[in-house]
């Protein structure tokens, strides 16, 4: 069977896609996952004819559906060497610029390497790219099951530190209705600077990732053409 029947067969089905609450990437708006990574990866299957069936999950779950269920797909997943051979890497989505945020009032916390921050209590989420980095480095910290967790612990001063974008810092705060300044980026992690990706369980059907691939191919040349001289 070529690609183009191949594809068309299976346009009429629906595709298990998971990922986790992170604003402004992933909201989550009346039972609905919405957001800016969303609508590019909606395109992106719409451009492949393939239904995607979006759901978010606490990140430990989403990354366990998608290493576990064939043909499911998941977003947005920071690309490392660790993981390179666990998942189909599909298209680029978006970069994490990956760091220490605490309390604005806790004036007694400086982080100037990342040997200092070992000193302090830090929580972090199951599977998630940061958390397996931090703890090959040695740190012990607090898992949780979700960002929300994380931010949910350094609010109630149980923990000192969380890791975060200083983007979906500010995102989090505002859809956690705190005041502007409440939380503070205080040191970023340079190895913790990657790509993230809509990527897909190695047990899904290779036509499902070229047809996505050529869309997103498709979408970016398309992107570009008004700036081609």
């Amino acid at each position: 069977m070529c690609l183009v029947s191949a594809v068309f067969s299976q346009a009429k089905e629906t595709f298990l896609v998971v990922t986790e609450l992170s604003p402004p990437n992933q909201t989550l708006v009346n039972g609905k996952v919405n957001g800016i990574v969303t609508e590019s990866v909606r395109g992106l299957f719409d451009a492949a004819k393939l239904t995607p069936d979006i759901r978010m999950y606490p990140w430990a779950r989403a990354y366990k559906v998608a290493s576990e269920i064939k043909n499911t797909f998941i977003y947005s997943l920071a690309r490392t060497k660790e993981r390179e051979d666990e998942f189909y890497w599909i298209a680029p989505v978006g970069k994490f610029y990956m760091g220490f945020i605490t309390l604005s009032e806790r004036l007694d916390i400086s982080v100037e390497t990342l040997e200092q921050a070992k000193r302090y209590k830090i929580a972090m989420q199951r599977n998630d790219f940061s958390t397996q980095t931090l703890l090959k480095y040695g740190f012990e910290v607090v898992l949780t099951s979700d960002i929300q967790k994380s931010y949910d612990l350094l609010l109630a001063k149980k923990v000192d530190l969380i890791v975060d974008d200083p983007l979906y810092m500010q995102q989090m705060s505002d859809y956690l209705g705190l005041k502007k300044g409440h939380l503070n980026f205080i040191y970023k992690i340079d190895e913790l600077t990657v790509d993230a990706y809509l990527a897909a369980n190695k047990q899904t059907d290779p036509h499902l990732i070229k047809a996505l691939q050529a869309a997103f191919m498709s979408v970016k040349q398309a992107k570009e053409l008004p700036y081609k001289k």
